[in-house]
């Protein structure tokens, strides 16, 4: 498993050469929606696998066709979250991978006059903090609306959560390390920084636009 960032200890780089790959094509500015989105779906899977080496398993009594043999299993549910509208571009790949994941919905948008996140939907399963928690959004910018969304799920009783995103900003990681020091955040890419109007720099453009064509 990689290391946690030297200047960021709850931020971990994913820096697999397959992963840097996708990344450099999600970048660029040719790149049209729908490659974006297959692109998307296969680095969400691979970051996925790479982050979910620790989950707690129970060993288990396997019948094969020709013998009975020791398993394991996965302990406890595993659930979702994607922060909407972006965060469901990443689902399918991550599904790919736990198709037997729960997937539950936060909506919230960012108020681009205040900075300030704006929920506006969320419907999570009835046990969701019964097992560990991913939180996707393709960016962590300022961390307002990646905060607000931890924050919803410890109101819900999550205590094992994880926030994947392809592109941070060290702003957003720095805001999420204050708020929610526990919750280990893994990334593709640590960016330079947020200009003017809190867009991540380099960065990717707007990441919702890029996977719905809205642009």
């Amino acid at each position: 498993m990689p290391e946690p960032h030297a200047e960021h200890p709850n931020l971990t780089v994913l820096d697999h050469p397959v992963i840097q790959d996708r990344l450099s094509r999600l970048r660029n500015i040719e790149t049209p929606s729908e490659e974006f989105r297959r692109l998307l779906d296969q680095i969400s899977g691979l970051m996925t696998f790479r982050i979910s080496r620790d989950l707690a398993v129970d060993p288990v009594a396997v019948q094969t066709p020709l013998e009975l043999t020791e398993a394991t299993q996965l302990r406890l549910p595993i659930t979702l979250v994607p922060i909407l509208r972006a965060g469901i571009g990443m689902i399918d790949g991550i599904l790919a991978l736990i198709p037997e994941a729960r997937v539950g919905h936060l909506g919230v948008y960012r108020d681009e006059e205040t900075m300030q996140p704006v929920p506006y939907f969320e419907k999570m399963p009835a046990d969701v903090g019964n097992g560990p928690v991913l939180v996707v959004d393709p960016m962590l910018a300022t961390g307002g609306s990646a905060i607000f969304a931890i924050d919803r799920l410890k109101a819900h009783g999550c205590s094992d959560l994880r926030l994947i995103c392809l592109v941070c900003a060290p702003e957003g990681v720095a805001a999420m390390r204050e708020a929610h020091p526990e919750v280990s955040i893994y990334t593709a890419a640590l960016d330079r920084c947020l200009n003017e109007q809190s867009y991540i720099l380099p960065g990717l453009g707007d990441a919702g636009d890029r996977i719905f064509g809205t642009q």
